[in-house]
């Protein structure tokens, strides 16, 4: 029960810490405005507005004594005193009958407290408070007419609660703005990390990155920094001692291949010279695999035309293309070009038709290439991207192959942020599936 009201709440909650810190900053401070807002609602203002509206219904029971004990002469010298003391329009309409349209308002705190006043004192009675905005015009039955009073809003309704309104409001929206700037320049250097650590987790160039924000999040980004550093400076040590390891192999290799062009029996010099041949190819792709960090330029390019333009050079009329006329990529072309090209030349090895289709949706970009070739076990999925690795099956026949060009494309994908997987082929061999973040 517990877990699954937590599991429930947290999917309430936003995913991102600005909007997470904000909710911690404006959740106390709203409900600490709406708390004092209803204490002084009930406490204060409700009941002072009570008292202000019971004086006043009991000045207006005076009135009607008055009309009904004293003389003409007399209600015209105490109507005057009220006009002139209270501020109080007091008239009375002979013949006259109280409006059919009710126009008080039941959500009104102003038109609640007045009627429950005037409820008890006076059987028929009507108020308009809307139609005016300074006045309330009062109407009570009196005799065979209507005594009409005219009184200000100020006599029932405290004028502060607009002024505490303001004062309660608008501090709560400048301390939640002021909130939101700090807010802002506190996640901004964890998103700048955030989007450092994926442009160089891509292979992408960071010129200077430059750890700022708390204490904290300085010295996380400090961290990656020097983190940064000795990777790159492993893979330059990597690329050196694989330059240096070519150039020492290929010189005896020459000389090997010399030596056998010297030698008299021309079918053992045949025999080993396919043995050099196939000594420089896996020192060639090895070379090749090694080099898939290598730092090329990130750009935006038309990822469809690229494919076409791989498939064109083959002039294979069961190279079927079908993706959309224009996929724009940002990237490094030349690993996504030598990425294709393994997997087109992988599918021709071992068969005949081949479908590539490329679809761009929503956050992604999906590559699908299918082959009718022999296929792979499901078992073996996880296992041919691995380098060197060959199954002991049709696809291992051929020594051309040394088992790095699906652990090169593999690379390349996981290096710009994308899946590559594998699965049976509606043509009954392989189906690779490229899933490139768009």
């Amino acid at each position: 029960m517990f877990y699954g009201l937590n599991k429930f709440i947290k999917n309430l909650l936003p995913k991102r810490l600005f909007y997470r810190g904000l909710l911690i900053v404006a959740v106390p401070v709203v409900v600490l405005q709406v708390t004092v807002t209803l204490v002084f609602f009930d406490s204060l203002w409700i009941k002072t507005n009570k008292g202000m509206t019971k004086a006043l219904v009991s000045e207006i029971v005076t009135i009607i004594d008055i009309y009904n004990n004293e003389s003409e002469y007399n209600k015209k010298i105490v109507t005057d005193l009220y006009n002139k003391n209270f501020s109080f329009s007091v008239r009375f309409i002979e013949n006259e009958k109280l409006p059919d349209i009710k126009v008080d308002r039941w959500f009104s705190p102003m038109d609640r407290t007045l009627r429950r006043e005037l409820k008890p004192k006076f059987n028929e009675y009507w108020f308009n408070t809307i139609s005016y905005e300074e006045v309330v015009d009062l109407r009570i039955k009196f005799r065979d007419g209507v005594l009409q009073i005219f009184f200000p809003k100020e006599r029932i309704q405290a004028s502060s609660i607009r002024i505490f309104a303001i004062w309660i409001t608008v501090p709560a929206f400048l301390m939640i703005a002021i909130a939101i700037i700090f807010l802002k320049n506190q996640t901004r250097p964890i998103t700048k990390l955030a989007e450092a650590s994926e442009r160089f987790g891509k292979g992408e160039d960071i010129l200077e990155f430059r750890p700022s924000g708390a204490l904290e999040i300085r010295k996380a980004g400090l961290e990656f920094d020097r983190m940064r550093k000795r990777i790159l400076r492993h893979l330059n040590q990597r690329s050196e001692m694989l330059s240096g390891i070519s150039h020492d192999l290929r010189t005896p290799l020459t000389r090997i291949k010399l030596q056998l062009a010297m030698i008299k029996d021309k079918e053992l010099s045949k025999k080993l010279s396919l043995d050099v041949d196939e000594m420089e190819k896996m020192l060639n792709e090895y070379l090749q695999f090694a080099s898939t960090g290598a730092k090329d330029k990130t750009e935006i390019f038309d990822l469809s035309e690229l494919i076409k333009n791989i498939n064109d050079k083959y002039e294979n009329p069961n190279i079927i293309n079908n993706f959309d006329s224009q996929i724009l990529f940002n990237g490094r072309k030349n690993l996504i070009q030598r990425c294709i090209n393994n997997l087109i030349e992988n599918s021709l090895k071992y068969g005949k038709k081949i479908i590539v289709n490329v679809e761009k949706k929503k956050s992604h970009i999906v590559i699908l290439i299918e082959d009718d070739g022999p296929g792979i076990p499901k078992s073996e999925y996880q296992n041919i991207i691995k380098p060197f690795y060959k199954i002991d099956k049709s696809r291992s026949d051929s020594k051309s192959s040394v088992g790095l060009g699906l652990a090169i494309s593999s690379d390349i994908v996981k290096s710009h942020g994308g899946n590559i997987d594998f699965d049976k082929s509606k043509l009954g061999g392989l189906q690779v599936k490229i899933s490139l973040p768009s």
